[in-house]
């Protein structure tokens, strides 16, 4: 009697195990699936910034651009 507990017992510890490492699984493949979002957030935050920076940079470098064409046109008609 006391061996067919002792059995038991190791089947249970067994099946735990089992359904633990199907958890472990489980957690790993949603660990890597996070990966690849915040991957993929990471990548459009990175293009928002650039397109943001552009934006910006021709905010400030159109209007010197066209004052430095009409005062260099400026320049050229007066002489």
């Amino acid at each position: 009697m006391a061996d067919e507990t002792v059995i038991q017992l190791l089947e249970e510890i067994r099946d735990l195990q089992k359904q633990h490492i199907e958890n472990y699984k489980v957690a790993l493949a949603n660990q890597q699936l996070a990966i690849e979002t915040q991957k993929q957030a990471v990548r459009r935050s990175r293009i928002m910034l650039l397109i943001v920076g552009l934006v910006v940079i021709a905010l400030y470098a159109l209007p010197m651009f066209w004052w430095s064409l009409s005062w260099g046109l400026r320049c050229v008609f007066r002489r």
